[in-house]
């Protein structure tokens, strides 16, 4: 590996500088991305590992990143569980037909990840094999609980009303069916790593929809059996929940490598309390992506004076780059991390 600085960080080792990566980094705000997306639609991109590998290796040619994340989408899986998905252009994903019974959770299927999603395979292994060493790679899906969310509502929503009312009035089908999608998201994660991704992130979006009890119930509960359940082969893990700096303690305490924090978490005490036996990741809030670069650095700077020296943190954003960024200012901030970070590891 020509740039392992991502993967040393990941099990806080010492590093020259502290490695930088983006959620959503593959996606609308580069000019390139959206020149492919023009020709084809969002899921034939998911579905084609040619393209899904252009697209994938972009940010690390165009940013200077020092991870590549593999080009896809977490509602492929439940899609791959026998429930279709339809994504619009204007509206987002749907499923036509939400999974809301004990018998609709019964004719969920468990997948093949090898033969259902060979794409999202093939896409890891022919992005490996373009990447040429020259940084890792990280696979990834959904948490359980947010894949469940999906499916009951069926799409989008503002109140989460089907899901909540699936965990308050029906408990028992709801742990079933977080416990099958526990099942296929560590079979999902294992084949990813089987086919070449170096680390994976597991996405919590809607973890921090729960109050803090059931979270640990409905959410951590599945997210760690993930966890336990996965070959991941010396791969590190990487989970982040949404709006859950409530339970720091608990999401480190599922055993993954690294938790990755949103922008509403203060970097200082997430290290105080979990930073002496997890890395973190995170945490510079999207929209100050917006500003000038020297507004960008300065708040890279804080960042990096508030986690202070040593290893164990990969520099990332509190959440996905939003589609509007200027690629200026991304580039920008890259260049900040890579260079305001030496310091803190003499």
């Amino acid at each position: 590996m020509i740039n392992d600085l991502f993967l040393r960080a990941c099990k806080r080792e010492p590093v020259e500088r502290t490695p930088v990566w983006l959620m959503r980094q593959a996606g609308r705000y580069l000019p390139e991305y959206r020149a492919i997306r023009a020709k084809t639609d969002f899921l034939t991109l998911c579905r084609t590992p040619e393209l899904a590998a252009e697209v994938s290796i972009q940010p690390v040619e165009i940013i200077g990143t020092d991870a590549c994340i593999i080009f896809s989408d977490i509602l492929v899986l439940p899609e791959a569980m026998g429930v279709k998905l339809f994504i619009e252009e204007n509206t987002g994903p749907y499923f036509e037909n939400p999974v809301r019974t004990r018998a609709d959770i019964d004719k969920l299927i468990v997948p093949d990840p090898c033969r259902e999603l060979k794409y999202v395979m093939d896409a890891i292994r022919l992005t490996r094999k373009n990447l040429n060493n020259r940084v890792p790679l990280i696979g990834f899906a959904g948490s359980p609980w947010t894949l469940a969310t999906y499916l009951a509502e069926g799409k989008g929503s503002r109140n989460f009303s089907s899901i909540k009312e699936l965990i308050y009035t029906n408990p028992k089908d709801a742990h079933a069916l977080l416990d099958k999608l526990a099942r296929t998201t560590a079979a999902f994660l294992s084949a990813e790593i089987e086919a070449g991704a170096q680390a994976v992130q597991i996405f919590d979006t809607w973890g921090g929809i729960l109050p803090p009890d059931e979270f640990r119930e409905f959410s951590l509960r599945y997210i760690e059996q993930v966890l336990k359940l996965l070959k991941h082969n010396g791969a590190p893990a990487i989970v982040f929940c949404k709006n859950c700096g409530h339970s720091l303690e608990a999401i480190a305490d599922t055993g993954c490598s690294v938790v990755g924090i949103d922008s509403s978490i203060d970097i200082e005490k997430a290290r105080m309390l979990i930073g002496s036996y997890t890395a973190l990741q995170g945490n510079l809030d999207p929209a100050l992506l917006y500003a000038g670069p020297d507004r960008i650095r300065e708040g890279v700077k804080r960042i990096l004076g508030k986690f202070g020296k040593g290893s164990g943190h990969i520099f990332n954003l509190g959440h996905g780059v939003l589609p509007d960024t200027p690629v200026g200012h991304v580039k920008a901030f890259v260049q900040a991390v890579k260079e305001e970070s030496a310091k803190y590891h003499k």
